[in-house]
């Protein structure tokens, strides 16, 4: 079950990013992650009610808090690269920095995963890369400066997903909640400071709203997965998203992809098989 819902998330994460990617193609960043972000906020409040009494201690909320603040510094330097990249090289950047950050510590503090996940989490790592190939190379040069904001989003995207990881069964949704309530002050303040302006076309804030939404379902997909999971596994499986966000730009933009992008999304179609089959 918590590769079920790991690849779920997958999906839905690369959703978020490629509606998050479209909007702030057309308006700032900031407006757009606090928007999405407070959406996703009032869809946890929502939800948390009518779910099963949960008893979260004070760690499981400090870790929450803690990955709100990581995961809102790492949304918005990803959706600032979107905005300035090319979104199929962005996503899978992004996603190799991830993923690299929670496996590589969940083997330091001891997971022994099987020799057939180990496989599944290197292809999957590969196939992140393969994804993110281009057969031209972009010609304005203004498109290779999304790599460096790609890449700390990356590493601060790895340290939420280890954070959230770190809260217990029993907490429910609660750590979630708190992320997101850190994240929505976070940007309420910057947007304040900054006097950001949060008007938008209806049609781009109902996206935002929309991409926040399905953020926030593939984050409870994740933390329900990271819970009662190996983490090295999940992790990984969740950090598949790159292969949705290609997928969705060839089906709603046209966007062809190449013979290395093809080889990528079913290089991880094989990364999950061996994953489960590694665990079973």
């Amino acid at each position: 079950m918590p590769y079920l819902l790991a690849t779920l998330s997958a999906v839905f994460y690369g959703a978020a990013d490629f509606t998050g990617g479209m909007v702030t193609r057309r308006v700032a960043a900031i407006p757009v992650v606090l928007i999405s972000q407070a959406s996703g906020l009032v869809l946890v409040a929502l939800i948390l009610p009518v779910l099963p009494a949960a008893a979260p201690r004070a760690a499981d909320l400090w870790w929450g808090a803690a990955a709100g603040l990581a995961g809102g510094v790492g949304v918005a330097l990803l959706y600032h690269a979107l905005a300035i990249g090319t979104m199929s090289v962005v996503a899978p950047t992004t996603a190799v920095a991830a993923v690299a950050i929670p496996v590589i510590t969940s083997i330091a503090l001891g997971e022994r995963p099987g020799w057939l996940a180990v496989v599944g989490i290197l292809l999957g790592i590969a196939s992140i890369a393969l994804v993110s190939r281009q057969t031209q190379m972009p010609a304005d040069p203004a498109r290779s400066s999304c790599l460096r904001p790609a890449l700390a989003s990356g590493v601060a995207i790895g340290l939420f997903l280890f954070a959230l990881a770190q809260t217990r069964p029993a907490s429910g949704l609660w750590p979630l909640l708190l992320a997101r309530l850190t994240s929505v002050i976070l940007f309420a303040v910057v947007a304040t400071v900054g006097r950001r302006s949060l008007r938008m076309p209806m049609r781009l804030g109902s996206l935002a709203v929309l991409c926040g939404a399905i953020d926030m379902l593939a984050n409870t997909l994740y933390l329900l997965a990271a819970q009662v999971g190996p983490l090295s596994p999940v992790v990984t499986l969740s950090s598949l998203y790159p292969a949705s966000t290609v997928l969705l730009a060839r089906l709603i933009l046209g966007e062809r992809l190449n013979a290395w992008q093809t080889a990528g999304v079913a290089s991880a179609l094989v990364a999950v098989v061996l994953i489960v089959r590694g665990a079973s």
